[in-house]
């Protein structure tokens, strides 16, 4: 038996490892503080100060300065990303009056949320899986139509400073995983298992900046944007725009899991996820932090229904993309309390439904917010929407609706989707998932 599992092991590596190998372009933690450039969004000027150079103004924002909490986001999400469950679909327990194994449940089991059931002494399961996230939301603000507001260095001091530069920001962050899960049952009720995601991040940003001149007024030379199309090349509009696209071994999970009480078809278990930070948080490829996930599952069947219910809490360590990046600096990564709810409906002995309601509760991280600012120089206001940050506790609620398919064997086809329910943290309004599973 140990053979097997050291064969399935290889090939598990095998599998990744093509997809691991390829190039990584530069970091993508940084990409939305650079896209301005090293100085951030510098605007052309002629206005000449008093030891005769040109005035090159600076403009400053949230947006720039606080919008890499997005990486916050993005990289709990990723963190936060749910494996399809490495408990096998086919469970066992040995019947010692026969001295053989017997399945231990007709259904095939749940697929993002656990069951109090092991898979049974000396059995293997291998899975494979591949999800696709194209996020669209940020707490509630749609991520293709970001505003933000720039303003003047030292715009207190009003005059031509209080000329602010406008902008909206579209970005797009896409993430692919692929997984492959291993579970072996070490005793009748205790299972090991391991989970190795490979992520795709895909990340850009497109900026559409104006300037609005309400400290300047028709003075279109002291604040501009060269434009060979404009008026003597004054322009007031310019795009920026940075993209990035990085593949590579995401966080590992090792796990631990016990039944602890069954009773006839009730079962349930106590186990652990620790997630190892294996996942290179620069290229928001993983969170770069460790993670310790304690739960608990409870599962029970009535004729072709089986519930089941999971709770737990996961610990985050600290990581450089909660903090500074560039400067090394570490801050933790938001805990999260979380629950899973559903049931699977064993259609005939090949066939299984699947629903889930899944929720986290994100403690303490970075929310974004949206305000209108109204703007007044010498020369008019203006009122532009903006954004600005804050820390707070919050809920994150997805549903999920899936089947298995048993087309012969001990070999599971697996489909899923998964919904988001309120717009809540980095949010998407539907994630595929395709899988397989094989038991022996």
């Amino acid at each position: 038996m140990m053979r097997k599992l050291g064969i399935l092991l290889v090939f598990s590596a095998g599998l990744i490892a093509p997809v691991a190998a390829q190039e990584r372009p530069a970091t993508l933690a940084t990409l939305f503080e650079d896209i301005y450039g090293p100085r951030g969004l510098v605007v052309a000027s002629q206005d000449v100060t008093l030891d005769g150079t040109n005035h090159a103004a600076h403009f400053n924002s949230a947006f720039q300065s606080e919008f890499r909490l997005v990486n916050i986001a993005l990289t709990s999400q990723l963190a936060a990303i749910p494996l399809p469950s490495p408990a096998s679909g086919f469970t066992y327990r040995f019947d010692p009056s026969t001295g053989t194994f017997q399945r231990s449940t007709r259904s095939f089991g749940p697929i993002f949320a656990d069951r109090g059931e092991t898979i049974g002494r000396g059995r293997i399961a291998f899975g494979f899986s591949h999800q696709y996230f194209s996020f669209d939301h940020l707490d509630g603000v749609p991520i293709v139509s970001v505003p933000a507001i720039f303003t003047h260095d030292d715009f207190e001091s009003g005059g031509g400073r209080a000329d602010v530069v406008g902008t909206t920001n579209t970005i797009v962050a896409n993430v692919s995983q692929f997984s492959g899960a291993i579970t072996y049952g070490v005793t009748d009720r205790f299972d090991v298992s391991l989970a190795v995601p490979v992520v795709r991040t895909e990340l850009s940003l497109l900026s559409n900046a104006t300037i609005h001149r309400v400290g300047t007024g028709t003075n279109v030379d002291v604040h501009y944007f060269p434009d060979a199309n404009a008026i003597g090349g004054f322009g007031d509009t310019h795009q920026f725009f940075a993209e990035g696209t990085a593949t590579g071994l995401g966080d590992l999970v090792v796990r631990g899991k016990a039944t602890v009480l069954r009773e006839g078809s009730r079962a349930l278990a106590a186990g652990v996820d620790v997630r190892l930070p294996t996942g290179d948080e620069r290229n928001l490829l993983g969170s770069g932090a460790l993670g310790i996930k304690p739960f608990a599952a409870f599962s029970t069947s009535f004729g072709a229904f089986a519930p089941h219910a999971n709770v737990g809490y996961q610990w985050n360590g600290e990581s450089v993309v909660a903090g500074d990046v560039r400067a090394g600096m570490k801050a933790d990564l938001p805990d999260r309390f979380l629950y899973a709810l559903g049931s699977d409906l064993s259609v005939n002995d090949r066939f299984s439904v699947v629903v889930d309601l899944t929720g986290q509760r994100v403690l303490d991280s970075p929310r974004l917010l949206t305000r209108s600012s109204t703007i007044t120089g010498p020369a008019g206001s203006v009122t532009l929407p903006d954004i600005r940050f804050e820390s707070a506790s919050y809920w994150v609620h997805n549903g999920a609706l899936g089947f298995k398919v048993n087309p012969g064997s001990q070999l599971l086809i697996i489909f899923n989707l998964r919904f988001a329910i309120g717009e809540n943290g980095l949010s998407d309004r539907i994630a595929p998932l395709v899988g397989f599973e094989w038991a022996f």
